[in-house]
């Protein structure tokens, strides 16, 4: 009897310096994990490896939901769940390789064309996902959102500020980049962020208009050149075929080799 109250008295020690220690998955494992380690007979080290693997495993996990809230995705999209069965011309080799973040790390960008419903989206949002798996923040905004956003910085002196999250951050995702025509000084400051960015870190865009169509967007063609050539650098192009899912008939941007 005094051995099971000096064993309860142990735990109960234990996990009041489990919280002392700030190591809760610990405090929550190591009971469970002393069973295994006797039944299985581990050495006093593999119990501990265990124990510290459990501990590093959940703070992993915790970090990329904290990540993962903070990138304010739309919807949490993963490559899992793309449907490859439906016609959209991608190579599924080349995302799959994107999957692994290489581009991350050398602050390329990747770019997806194509009609509405094709995709775009979804794959934009599952490669940041990846992107944060892999310990990088990301940051989502629809294209309007985001020159919505620059414009009520700058009008408000806080622009400064703005300019320093989002260089900060590993992935931006700009979303929807054709669906609203910005004003020029719109233009200017969207254009302002990607030059920032260029060689510097990494952007996912996704657009319903070919390359030759930006200037539309952004409305002057000097600028929209200049970004062009920025992009042509350090880019990775997919463009999406096939009729939407959301959408059918929508016209399709020209290829790959035709944007470029």
């Amino acid at each position: 009897m005094s051995g099971e109250v000096d064993r309860d008295a142990m735990e109960a020690v234990v996990r009041a310096h489990c919280r002392t220690l700030k190591i809760p998955t610990l405090a929550r494992e190591f009971v469970e994990v002393e069973r295994r380690a006797i039944h299985e007979e581990w050495s006093p080290v593999a119990y501990l490896h265990a124990l510290l693997d459990a501990e590093i495993t959940t703070r992993g996990e915790h970090a990329v939901e904290r990540r993962l809230r903070a990138a304010r995705l739309p919807a949490r999209k993963t490559l899992a769940q793309f449907d490859w069965r439906r016609p959209h011309g991608l190579s599924k080799h080349k995302v799959e390789e994107l999957a692994r973040c290489a581009w991350v790390e050398a602050a390329r960008n990747v770019v997806l064309l194509g009609p509405v419903g094709t995709g775009k989206t979804h794959l934009a949002i599952a490669l940041a996902i990846e992107a944060i798996r892999h310990g990088h923040n990301a940051l989502f905004f629809r294209a309007s959102d985001l020159v919505r956003t620059l414009t009520e910085a700058r009008d408000t002196r806080q622009l400064g500020r703005l300019h320093e999250r989002l260089q900060r951050c590993g992935v931006l995702v700009l979303d929807e980049l054709g669906f609203v025509p910005f004003e020029k000084a719109g233009g200017e400051l969207l254009f302002d962020v990607l030059s920032t960015r260029h060689e510097r870190r990494a952007t996912i865009l996704t657009s319903n208009l070919s390359f030759g169509e930006w200037s539309r967007v952004f409305g002057d063609d000097k600028l929209t050149a200049a970004l062009l050539d920025r992009l042509a650098q350090h880019a990775d192009v997919l463009v999406t075929r096939g009729p939407g899912a959301r959408l059918a008939g929508t016209t399709e941007p020209k290829s790959a080799e035709e944007v470029g």
